[in-house]
C-alpha cells in the first residue's frame, strides 16, 4: 500500500474518527473548517486508500465475561514459511486471540489473548499450543490490569 499524502485536514479528519468513529461530517467539519460534503469526500478518500481499515465498535471484556488477559510468548519448532504460515492460519481463526506479533528475539510470536477463566485459557493452551506439533515452547504472563489499551495511533508530527 502506498501511503496517500496527508494534509492537517486529514490529520484532524482522523483525529476525530480515532475518538469516536460515529462523529458525523458535519461535527468533523465544525472542528476542522470543512464543510460536511469536503469531509465525506476526504473520508472516502481515506477508505479507498486503506489508511481507514475498518471501522468497529470496542467492547469491555468484563462485560461480556472475559475476565482474563494473558500475553504469551511462543517459539516454534522450526523456522520455515509454511510453519509459520499454519501458524498465522491458526491464530486468525482463534477469538480468543485479541493480537499477534511475529517478533525478533528468543520468541516467534507474541500474542495477546482474553479469555474468561484460567480454565478458558487452559482450553485454549491445549488447542493451540499443545495439539500443535510446530510448537516448542510458550511462555506466559497474566495481565494483572489493563493500564492502556487501544488501537489509536499518533497523528502528530
Amino acid at each position: 500500500m502506498q501511503t496517500p499524502d496527508l494534509d492537517q485536514l486529514d490529520i484532524a479528519i482522523l483525529a476525530c474518527l480515532q475518538a469516536d468513529a460515529r462523529t458525523i461530517a458535519e461535527t468533523i467539519g465544525a472542528k476542522v473548517g470543512l464543510s460536511a460534503a469536503a469531509v465525506q469526500r476526504r473520508i472516502k478518500r481515506l477508505r479507498e486508500t486503506g489508511v481507514i481499515e475498518r471501522e468497529v465498535a470496542v467492547l469491555a471484556p468484563e462485560a461480556l465475561g472475559l475476565n482474563m488477559t494473558f500475553v504469551v510468548m511462543v517459539e516454534m519448532e522450526r523456522e520455515n514459511l509454511a510453519v509459520l504460515d499454519a501458524f498465522r492460519r491458526q491464530v486468525l481463526a482463534d477469538d480468543c486471540v485479541q493480537q499477534c506479533y511475529y517478533v525478533t528475539g528468543t520468541a516467534d510470536f507474541v500474542l495477546i489473548v482474553t479469555c474468561p477463566d484460567m480454565a478458558g485459557f487452559e482450553v485454549f493452551t491445549r488447542r493451540m499450543f499443545f495439539d500443535n506439533p510446530n510448537v516448542r515452547h510458550f511462555t506466559t504472563s497474566v495481565a494483572m490490569d489493563r493500564v492502556k489499551v487501544g488501537l489509536t495511533l499518533p497523528l502528530e508530527p
